[in-house]
Parts: C-alpha cells; structure tokens; sequence
C-alpha cells in the first residue's frame, strides 16, 4: 500500500468522523437542557468545524481551508467566552 493511498483513506475515515460528531454537537446544541449544555455542544462544533476544514485544506492542498481554519477558531474562541461571561452575569459588556 503506498503513502498516498494511506493517506487519502486516512482523510476520508477522518472526515467522516468529524462529520459523526458535528452531527452529534448539533444535536446537544438544539436539544441540550439547559444553556450551559447548549454552549459546549457550540464550543464542540466549532472545533470539530475547524478540523474538518483542516483536513479538507490537506487533501486539496491549498491554503485557503488553513486560513478560513483559523478564522474559525479565533471567532469561536470569543463567542464562547462571551457566552460563558453572558450566562454567568446576565451581560456581556459592563
């Protein structure tokens, strides 16, 4: 088996998996209990998100997947921790 096969399977059953759980995050997203559950399962599918255009940056090869990657991580990062502070205090701007 070459490098290239192993790979491309590789991508495939990862991207697949990513695609398991993004499902799974948004189902804890609409139907968590409460707001705090509906919160991780927001923090979840982002990063499963950015993984998921991670590895479909590796298989076509180019740059723009990286870049819209770390976009997604920066901007997910500060809407949960806004989240996290608005749940906590009623308000997110003192």
């Amino acid at each position: 088996m070459s490098a290239a096969l192993l790979l491309s399977w590789s991508l495939f059953i990862a991207q697949g998996m990513l695609s398991a759980a993004c499902l799974c995050a948004t189902w804890r997203v609409t139907r968590g209990p409460r707001a705090q559950d509906r919160v991780v399962g927001l923090d979840t599918l982002y990063v499963v998100a950015m993984l998921l255009l991670l590895t479909l940056g590796i298989r076509a090869g180019t740059d723009l997947y990286f870049e819209a990657a770390l976009v997604i991580g920066l901007l997910g990062f500060v809407s949960t921790a806004a989240l996290a502070k608005f749940l906590m205090r009623g308000e997110v701007i003192e």
